[in-house]
């Protein structure tokens, strides 16, 4: 017979496995499910619903972090797991949609362009985990992030069908332009460029309600006018990054310029 101290504790799994530190993981595998799902659209032929489920991915994305975070549910686990879901969702994803819409009209360059974007896509997770204890990495301690994050360089990618979707311009499915597209993305994905991150965007407080009621009003647009507020999210984000670049500039000049502090002697 079972006694009570046998009995595993409530809301506990067999095995010590807690169903808190469950939540961010499930979050993570939805959005890899996303990710795929959005493949399986793509070979269909439906190519909204095939950009649609990699937003999503992306949303997903966005939260299960903070999620493990609130939750102080982190673990080595849910990082590697988390960065081989962004690989598939961010970077195979794109490039197998992307080449189902346009480039395999021109198979070989376009096949070269869509292994570009998800080697580089690749690339870039493998630095971000390999750099992810480094506190001193010189654009992590300005607050900024260095090059594209996986999730923005899946939606920049899809730029050319976005004007697609609300133009019917066939041009815009031009496979030399998508190649070329693709691998601008992928090298921004896998640069050096110092990039805006949210910490560094803080409004001052009289614009405060105004900011809150601006993104209100972006939401709002997300779903009536989904692909024209996406082109504008793109537009918006690539005329920010060379006020990255340059902000970052003027805080690395500032940290030169600053006098060396004389190392301390060992005498009384």
């Amino acid at each position: 017979m079972t006694g009570e101290a046998d009995l595993p504790a409530p809301g506990r799994l067999p095995g010590g496995l807690t169903l808190r530190s469950m939540v961010p993981n499930a979050i993570t595998a939805a959005a890899l499910c996303a990710g795929l799902t959005g493949i399986r659209f793509a070979i269909s032929g439906e190519w909204e619903k095939a950009v649609l489920a990699v937003i999503l991915a992306g949303m997903l994305d966005g939260i299960d972090g903070r999620i493990a975070r609130l939750l102080k549910a982190q673990s080595r686990f849910g990082a590697e797991l988390d960065s081989l879901a962004d690989n598939v969702s961010f970077g195979v994803a794109p490039a197998l949609i992307l080449y189902l819409w346009s480039l395999q009209e021109l198979p070989r360059v376009g096949w070269f362009a869509a292994l570009a974007f998800a080697i580089a896509c690749a690339l870039r997770l493998a630095r971000f985990n390999a750099r992810i204890d480094m506190a001193d990495e010189p654009r992590k301690e300005a607050g900024f992030l260095t090059g594209v994050p996986a999730p923005v360089g899946a939606g920049l990618v899809f730029l050319p069908m976005y004007l697609w979707f609300v133009s019917g311009l066939e041009p815009l499915r031009n496979p030399v332009l998508v190649s070329g597209w693709l691998v601008a993305m992928g090298f921004l994905l896998i640069s050096s460029v110092a990039t805006l991150s949210w910490g560094k965007l803080r409004p001052r407080k009289h614009v405060r309600l105004e900011m809150i009621a601006f993104f209100g009003l972006v939401g709002a647009a997300l779903l009536t006018e989904p692909w024209w507020t996406l082109v504008g999210i793109c537009v918006v984000y690539l005329a920010l990054l060379p006020v990255g670049v340059t902000m970052y500039w003027r805080i690395k000049r500032q940290r030169a310029a600053r006098p060396a502090q004389p190392e301390e002697s060992g005498e009384p």
